[in-house]
């Protein structure tokens, strides 16, 4: 079992993935694993901290997640963070409750004690995120506090002797505006942890992996064009060769002149990129589907199928590869602990029984800007790094109801219009996401002499680091009034465009 830096001990928090990428990002090993990890397989891993994340329950409930109370004897520093505080208060003689009111949001943390090194170039009173309906009443033995706010009087606590630190507000979301110095403090100076994780090492890591793995066999992987797509098949190019059966599937809900440019993208990195047109098979799939969650489904069977068909036609395949991310994980199933499910995702999830080739997901433990740095470490240039995700279900969650072929044309020219505007003015490099969303709902309109009562887009543009939380962006007026006026003006159907204005959470980034 490899050994790991950090463990982070996931209790069903929407934020625990953020805690590994923060402490990924300072440059320190962090791997998730779930609340009720035995204690033989946590030792076996042989961390140098161990942090327990936040989660959506209550210590005090019957239902509460438990963990080994012998994890508080092994000797390691421990973090806990929101459910982690509490359960931290709870095992070792505190006391939590149900706080008098809920606590979501911004609040200053004020720091009690700037000699404990987990405060090292800290500011006073800096903005924290705070997100919980329990709180701790009493402290255990041993414990003091160390930082408190104006709602939380325990916002901050510790037992310096046993190296035991915990946090009510979340320092792994980006709201909290020091919390990742917070947690990287707590790896270098409490469990003196060296910064040695990065891509290129990653990238290494991976080649020989993939190369064990797969021997002279051969693998085939979906590409879409997009920034996770292409660093799988560039790292399996690396790794395997001509080995590698790249498939691009046409399932005809792409975005305007996509297929030129994926083709076109290959063809100049020397991947010999086979492409199969199943558009027709796709939106006969769709036909009358108007739930979002029915729709990602069917379009993950059908992309199973169609790269089944392909794997017929060519000997010696027995793995399929696929892009998928840790907030793809994260935002489907439960697969390392019990975080409550957001979506499906179609690259989620194992493949069908009647399937006989291996899975293969190189990428499937790192977060989106992880994936750009490791293109970068493999070569693709910066234009293809920089591209705006998309999802794997393309422009059918993007259409609000039933899929046709009417509806996509009026969506690709609109979402076209506006990706050009935004490239023309300089503001696609400084957003993460940008898209348009066909809402069917219709309203009047007057356009010259006539009325009209057509449909309404909806331009979503967000920042965001690693997708997990996001903010829309404030792109400047006059930009949204030439997006709205060339959308209106040259997509017969479209008579009213409206901009999203929220942010994630609550929102997701996309609407489906």
């Amino acid at each position: 079992m490899k050994e790991v830096n950090i463990l982070v001990l996931d209790f069903g928090s929407q934020y625990t993935q953020l805690i590994a990428r923060r402490l990924r990002e300072a440059g320190v090993y962090a791997e998730i694993v779930p609340f009720h990890d035995s204690l033989e397989n946590i030792k076996a891993r042989n961390p140098k901290g161990i942090i327990l994340s936040g989660g959506p329950a209550s210590v005090y409930a019957d239902d509460a997640y438990k963990i080994d109370k012998e994890i508080f004897e092994l000797g390691i520093p421990i973090l806990g963070i929101c459910y982690g505080m509490q359960t931290i208060a709870h095992y070792l003689g505190g006391s939590v409750i149900p706080a008098d009111h809920h606590e979501y949001g911004k609040a200053k943390l004020h720091v009690l004690d700037n000699d404990t090194p987990i405060f090292k170039d800290i500011t006073d009173n800096e903005i924290v995120w705070m997100s919980h309906g329990d709180r701790v009443e009493s402290l255990p033995t041993g414990f003091k506090v160390i930082g408190d706010s104006e709602n939380s009087p325990y916002a901050a606590i510790a037992n310096e002797d046993k190296q035991i630190y915990a946090f009510q507000f979340h320092p792994e979301v980006v709201h909290s505006v020091e919390g990742a110095i917070l947690l990287k403090n707590f790896a270098k100076y409490i469990c003196k942890c060296e910064s040695t994780w990065n891509m290129g090492n990653f990238a290494k890591e991976q080649i020989e992996k993939i190369k064990k793995q797969v021997g002279d066999k051969k693998v085939l992987c979906g590409v879409s064009g997009g920034v996770d797509s292409s660093v799988v098949a560039t790292l399996l190019h690396e790794a395997i060769g001509e080995n590698l059966v790249p498939v691009f599937v046409n399932n005809g809900l792409l975005r305007g002149n996509e297929v030129e440019d994926v083709q076109n993208m290959f063809k100049q990195h020397h991947i010999d990129l086979i492409t199969v047109d199943a558009s027709e098979q796709f939106l006969t799939r769709l036909k009358g589907v108007s739930d979002p969650e029915t729709k990602r489904k069917i379009i993950g069977e059908v992309f199973i199928e169609v790269f089944d068909q392909e794997a017929k036609k060519h000997n010696g395949i027995a793995f399929l590869a696929q892009g998928t991310l840790y907030t793809d994980v994260i935002e489907s199933i439960s697969v390392n602990g019990p975080s409550k499910l957001i979506k499906s995702h179609h690259n989620v999830g194992g493949l069908p029984d009647w399937m006989t080739f291996e899975l293969i997901e190189p990428l499937r433990e790192i977060f989106k800007d992880e994936v750009r740095k490791l293109g970068l470490e493999l070569g693709l240039p910066a234009n293809m790094i920089g591209r705006h995700p998309f999802p794997g279900p393309g422009l059918a969650i993007r259409i609000m109801g039933d899929v046709n072929q009417d509806d996509l044309e009026i969506l690709r020219k609109a979402d076209t219009i506006m990706l050009d505007e935004l490239r023309a003015t300089g503001w696609y490099d400084k957003t993460w996401q940008a898209f348009t969303v066909l809402l069917n709902v219709k309203s009047v309109g007057v356009m010259g002499d006539n009325r009209t009562y057509d449909n309404t887009a909806c331009i979503r543009i967000v920042n965001a680091v690693d997708g997990m939380t996001a903010t829309f962006a404030h792109i400047p007026h006059d930009i949204l009034e030439g997006m709205s006026r060339r959308i209106i003006n040259e997509v017969d159907g479209i008579n009213r465009v409206v901009y999203d204005i929220s942010s994630k959470p609550p929102a997701t980034i996309e609407w489906e």
